[in-house]
């Protein structure tokens, strides 16, 4: 993705996920909003886009972040949204084991709490150690946790997965957790 269409998501994702009214829009039902309506409240607020430009930023996100309704009419975030939205998930036995990426600065934190979703809806994590790793990467140095997700659903913790593949669930507690020695690449 080119450093504008980088920029094009980056701003979707702000008001696709965080701070709709800040342009105007309203998320409906599953936090769709009409593409018509996203482009022309993007242009008044001085980010013109076009439907084509819009495809291309949607179609080569690598987090896949966004998705068209199937007639195209509709846009949405997949997940990680902090207002409220019902993506109309349904609960899903995950994998035994997902990853969570972090930075080691947070981990002290977690080893207390456990991983909470903090402004978000769910907590986020992975099915491979590579994703987790590339998230982690982002805030610092990466440690990537292993959740034994298998046995929080077994007892009795819900799971969903967005249509992006993140793997979503309310609260990870620590006994779920398995913590590495030190962070990747050390």
């Amino acid at each position: 993705m080119t450093q504008s269409y980088e920029k094009i998501s980056k701003f979707l994702s702000l008001v696709l996920r965080h701070r709709p009214a800040e342009i105007g829009i309203t998320l409906g039902d599953g936090g769709w909003v009409l593409v018509s309506d996203l482009l022309e409240a993007c242009a008044q607020y001085g980010v013109p886009l076009t439907s084509e430009t819009l495809g291309v930023v949607v179609n080569t996100n690598e987090k896949q972040r966004f998705s068209f309704s199937e007639d195209g009419l509709l846009i949405r975030a997949n997940q990680g949204h902090s207002v409220k939205v019902d993506l109309g998930l349904e609960a899903l036995p995950p994998p035994p084991f997902l990853y969570h990426g972090t930075a080691e600065r947070f981990v002290s934190s977690i080893k207390e709490k456990g991983l909470i979703k903090g402004k978000r809806h769910h907590v986020h994590l992975s099915d491979n150690r590579e994703t987790a790793i590339n998230v982690g990467s982002r805030y610092g140095l990466p440690m990537v946790l292993t959740i034994a997700s298998e046995r929080m659903n077994k007892d009795g913790h819900l799971f969903f997965r967005s249509e992006n593949g993140v793997w979503l669930t309310e609260y990870v507690p620590v006994d779920y957790i398995e913590f590495p020695k030190s962070a990747v690449g050390r």
